[in-house]
Order: structure tokens, then C-alpha cells, then sequence
């Protein structure tokens, strides 16, 4: 695969242990806009091997509208658990083709193992790990296997347990995760997007600042973390995508 236009050779890095490379591209972006960072991620760190991974929810078109002005064919994988809201399905649609997104992969997930596991469609009720698991995190793994980096759209004003999370970091199956958002907090990302007339979730007005599956997801009361209506009172903090030590992270 030839590299995309513009873009300088990062072979370099792939010889390098993640967590090596991570720590030094950290350091590189400690004064960086978020514009600056996905430029050295994808036009001189890993061109054709990196991908941007959304979930189209409450404050992606931000970093969707940044990633289409630096590359519209950049891989936009979007996992399609078949439990997501009909206001984030057709949100999908009108942002991809207005921001021209040229690679939007669809990720499912495998239908013999939701046939196995989940036939009644209840599985996120009982387990709601081994529904993430199932829906989310197998078939993300499965889509980034061409990839050595992704980008995704996490910020440490979200949560308690993302205050401090790193721009540039190693996941668990080594490769580089990048956060350019990480920095910002919400003002910042809304006046992005009025800046640059991107449409907002059409739940965002509802109460729902982080928006996931229907099932898993509840409006958020003044004054609760972003993702305070995700999984509540589950004890469960994230889907499984985002691990540490790797494992997936859980609320106190």
C-alpha cells in the first residue's frame, strides 16, 4: 500500500517497543494542538497504519471534522453493535457524508458468536463485560489488525478515570493509541464545533453527553461525570476497548 499523499515514512518507529515510541511521541505533543498532533500520528508517524476509531456519539464530529481535513480516506471504523440508539445510526450517516469520510468501515459483530451467546439479545442485562466483549471489544481487535496506531476521541475532563490520560500511549495488544482531544474539555469542543457548523448528536439536547448502546445508557444529572450514564450503577466504567494492564477498567 503506497502512503497517502504527504505523508513521510514512519517505518522507524515500528522497530521500536510501543511503550518507547508512545512516551517519545508524548513528549513531542506536549504543546501541540489537537490538529498538530494528529498530523505528526498520521502524516509522519504511521500513514497508511493508523485508523480513527468513533463511536459518532456526543462530541465526535469534532475530531472527525479535524481527521477529514488532514486525510478524508483516513479508516473511520465505527462499531455497529446492533444495540445502538436510531438517532446514532442515522447521526452516522449525515456526518460521513458531510465531512465527505471517504472509509467508514462498519464493525459487527461476529453473528455466529452473538447467535451462541446472545440469541435472546439480553446478554448486556445479566453480563453486561461479556456483552461489550461480544459486541465492542472482539470485533474492534479483529478490525485493527492492519493497523500499528488508532485514534480515538477521549478526554480527561470526561471522568474520574481518564484524568490522566496520556495523548500518545501503548495499548494492550501494542499498538499506539492516540488522544489529541485530551486537553480539551467540553467548551472547548462545542465552540469547535459551532466554529465550524458540525451538528450535534441529536440526544446531546436530551441529557446524554456520552452516548453509547440504548440499553446501557441513561441522561446525565447536573453536576455527575459525563459518563456517569454509562452502565449506571453497574460499577462498570468502561466497555472493554480502552484497557489498563490489560484489563478493562471498572468504577469504584
Amino acid at each position: 500500500m503506497s502512503a497517502r499523499r504527504g505523508c513521510a515514512s514512519g517505518d522507524r518507529l515500528i522497530s521500536l517497543p510501543a511503550g518507547t515510541v508512545a512516551a517519545a511521541l508524548d513528549r513531542l505533543a506536549r504543546d501541540r494542538t489537537p490538529q498538530a498532533i494528529l498530523d505528526l500520528a498520521m502524516r509522519q508517524g504511521f500513514c497508511d497504519r493508523i485508523a480513527l476509531v468513533s463511536s459518532f456519539g456526543a462530541e465526535s464530529a469534532a475530531l472527525l471534522h479535524m481527521v477529514a481535513e488532514i486525510d478524508r480516506t483516513t479508516p473511520v471504523l465505527f462499531l455497529q453493535t446492533g444495540m445502538l440508539f436510531a438517532q446514532t445510526l442515522a447521526y452516522q450517516q449525515e456526518l460521513a457524508e458531510r465531512l465527505g469520510l471517504g472509509d467508514v468501515r462498519l464493525i459487527r459483530p461476529d453473528p455466529e458468536a452473538l447467535a451462541q451467546a446472545d440469541p435472546a439479545g439480553r446478554l448486556h442485562a445479566s453480563d453486561p463485560d461479556a456483552c461489550c466483549h461480544l459486541r465492542k471489544t472482539a470485533p474492534l481487535t479483529r478490525a485493527l489488525e492492519p493497523f500499528d496506531a488508532w485514534i480515538t476521541g477521549r478526554k480527561r475532563y470526561q471522568s474520574a478515570s481518564r484524568a490522566g490520560l496520556a495523548v500518545f500511549e501503548a495499548d494492550a495488544d501494542g499498538r499506539i493509541k492516540v488522544n489529541p482531544l485530551a486537553r480539551w474539555d467540553a467548551v472547548m469542543i462545542r465552540d469547535y464545533m459551532n466554529a465550524h457548523d458540525l451538528p450535534l448528536h441529536p440526544l446531546v439536547g436530551e441529557g446524554y453527553p456520552s452516548i453509547g448502546c440504548a440499553p446501557c445508557t441513561t441522561p446525565v444529572a447536573p453536576g455527575e461525570d459525563v459518563r456517569a450514564g454509562r452502565w449506571r450503577d453497574r460499577g462498570k466504567a468502561e466497555c472493554g476497548i480502552h484497557f489498563e494492564g490489560g484489563r478493562a477498567r471498572r468504577s469504584a
